[in-house]
């Protein structure tokens, strides 16, 4: 029987003749003169080596240039807010400046990161700075509260809003936005007289019905400073709504710098809060057995997992395979076709796809049959044209030309090869007949 073959499988190029002629240069063989020798094949492997360079350089040029994204999200990611409101920062967001003219004046400055370490360092002889009152959980206000009510020192809120009001200020709300200016004290605080202008603006304005509340620095109406005085020990709550006095890059305008010294310095420990991610509320923060996997992670590393994601991305899309169309390409050694066939035919069996070899085996009979029946190649696999032309040409019994060529997939291997002997019986009488 003919073997079959699959429609899409490129043909195998025959081997070259050993009595083709070879290229001659002109005149070569001809009488008086010397052959010319045909020009010496290139070193087969400097295709190769070339690619293998070419992809080690876009190796490198595409992690050059993930460290450099890496690096500017990084340096993003940072800012120039790093450190702020740190009395530790020289940053222009940091506070070092007014950390250092306080420590002129001798005045010392603690810095502390949890609320229990602010309360324990709080007393009549201290001032406590809260940089970042609205960070505070439920648990870390009452602690701060507490110091405030007990301590009998001085205690300064900056810009506290509504959320953390109503626990370490009750009495006081907020009363909108201040204008970004700089107003004049507008009341008799001494600390305020004597500085003047100064950039209180551009934060939060506050409203009270409280008695000998301190208002100053009105904008809209309503104070952007605003002192209360706390219990029977003596001490006040100073409501700042504007941090920008802090800051070493505003330090030296107006009366900043006169105004933080005043309300920082008025005694001689400073204990300044720097509210952190540590400082976490133990009633409601999860315990060991408790934690998921995204607990467990340490903070920064959703920036790396997501810089890590887009460069598998971007990997994908570099090493994919470009769709297109097939390209044909010449076998670099002869095949025997019956090599060819049984290759496919283990394959076909190694996948169980009968269906496959069952259709590849009916579409070549097909095609051969009408070439030898005249059937034009666009009708040879519609049963109406040629099933008609086989059964004329065959003899004996009647049978089902069209169940044969165009029938169901075989229901197991032996059905298959029961399928290609007829086939192969099919063809073979009608090249006879």
């Amino acid at each position: 029987m003919t073997g079959p073959t699959d429609p899409a499988t490129p043909t195998a190029p025959s081997a070259p003749s050993p009595s083709a002629p070879e290229a001659q240069e002109p005149g070569a063989g001809t009488p008086g003169h010397a052959p010319v020798p045909a020009p010496a094949p290139a070193p087969a492997d400097g295709a190769p080596r070339t690619r293998r360079l070419r992809q080690i350089r876009r190796v490198l040029i595409a992690v050059a240039v993930l460290a450099v994204g890496a690096v500017a999200m990084a340096a993003l990611d940072s800012g120039t807010r790093h450190g702020y409101l740190d009395p530790r920062s020289a940053d222009p967001f940091g506070s070092r400046a007014v950390a250092e003219l306080l420590k002129e004046r001798g005045v010392s400055t603690r810095v502390v990161t949890t609320a229990r370490e602010a309360a324990a360092a709080s007393g009549p002889r201290t001032t406590l700075l809260v940089t970042d009152p609205d960070r505070l959980g439920a648990t870390q206000r009452d602690v701060i509260r507490s110091a405030i009510d007990l301590s009998g020192g001085r205690t300064v809120l900056l810009a506290p809003s509504s959320h953390s009001l109503s626990d370490l200020s009750p009495g006081v709300r907020t009363a909108g936005d201040a204008a970004t200016n700089r107003p004049d004290p507008g009341c008799t605080l001494p600390a305020a007289t004597a500085a003047g202008r100064a950039d209180t603006g551009g934060g939060l304005t506050y409203t009270t019905a409280l008695p000998r509340a301190t208002a100053c620095y009105p904008s809209g109406g309503h104070p952007t400073l605003l002192v209360l005085p706390t219990g029977p020990t003596g001490g006040d709550t100073v409501l700042l709504g504007s941090e920008t006095i802090l800051l070493n890059e505003s330090l030296a305008d107006e009366g900043n710098a006169s105004l933080a010294l005043q309300l920082l310095g008025s005694r001689p420990d400073l204990v300044w809060y720097l509210p952190s991610l540590a400082d976490s509320d133990p009633d409601t923060a999860p315990s060991a057995e408790d934690k998921g996997l995204l607990d467990l992670i340490p903070a920064g590393w959703s920036w790396a997992l997501l810089q890590l994601f887009v460069a598998a991305v971007l990997a994908a899309l570099w090493r994919a395979r470009r769709l297109g169309p097939l390209v044909t390409e010449k076998l670099p050694v002869a095949i025997r076709a019956s090599e060819a066939t049984e290759g496919r035919a283990r394959l076909y069996r190694k996948a169980d796809a009968r269906d496959r070899a069952a259709t590849v085996l009916r579409t070549a009979t097909r095609e051969r049959l009408a070439a030898l029946l005249g059937v034009p190649h666009t009708q040879a696999h519609d049963p109406a044209a040629l099933a008609p032309a086989v059964s004329a040409r065959l003899t004996g019994e009647p049978r089902d030309v069209t169940a044969l060529l165009f029938g169901t997939t075989p229901s197991d291997d032996a059905a298959l090869v029961a399928l290609a002997d007829h086939l192969d019986a099919l063809e073979r009488e009608v090249r006879t007949s």
